[in-house]
């Protein structure tokens, strides 16, 4: 090969993948992450890009209804094929139950939760996580479950009580928003 020649492409994986309840047929390079291959090849966009170092949570889906980093997750990791079956993937498209927000989704819009929003999948899905194992968490295990996520632009006070809110909704509670919440103290 010539000093001027272009290496030559990376042959393509064929991978199935079950997100979000749907399995898909996607053909993808054995280096793209999990990220790349929702966003790109799926066109799941809610998942964002954030560091793509692993250290933001910006990134984070649900596995197996685990949180994993999807930025440091190669897709060749929960993808299906001639060796075995897809892994389960939960997006933040497949929080909602079709026209029906989750809790967590009503709650961070009823509190404000989010400002930019950029950052607010992966809070979310790592809260869904939480509330699964645990619907009834104290502050501090909340605090505990989203400390791998970073948002530039809240106190994180009103995500942890959105979180609190969401549980209780999820418990069947009727419990609203406290004034100083909605309002500011």
């Amino acid at each position: 090969m010539s000093p001027h020649s272009e290496s030559p492409t990376p042959a393509k994986q064929l991978g199935v993948f079950h997100v979000n309840g749907e399995t898909h047929e996607v053909a993808f390079a054995p280096h793209h992450t999990l990220l790349e291959v929702l966003r790109e090849d799926l066109g799941l966009t809610g998942t964002t890009h954030g560091c793509e170092l692993g250290e933001c949570g910006t990134c984070t889906v649900l596995v197996d209804g685990t949180p994993v980093l999807s930025c440091l997750t190669l897709a060749l990791e929960v993808a299906g094929g001639a060796d075995g079956d897809p892994r389960p993937i939960e997006t933040i498209e497949g929080l909602a139950d079709g026209p029906n927000l989750h809790p967590l989704q009503d709650a961070f819009a009823d509190l404000g939760a989010s400002q930019c929003g950029y950052c607010s999948s992966g809070f979310m899905l790592t809260a869904n996580a939480l509330l699964r194992d645990d619907p009834a968490p104290d502050r501090a295990k909340i605090r505990t479950a989203l400390a791998g996520n970073i948002c530039r632009c809240t106190g994180y006070v009103k995500i942890f009580e959105a979180v609190e809110l969401a549980a209780a909704r999820l418990r069947g509670e009727a419990r609203q928003p406290a004034r100083e919440t909605l309002y500011g103290s």
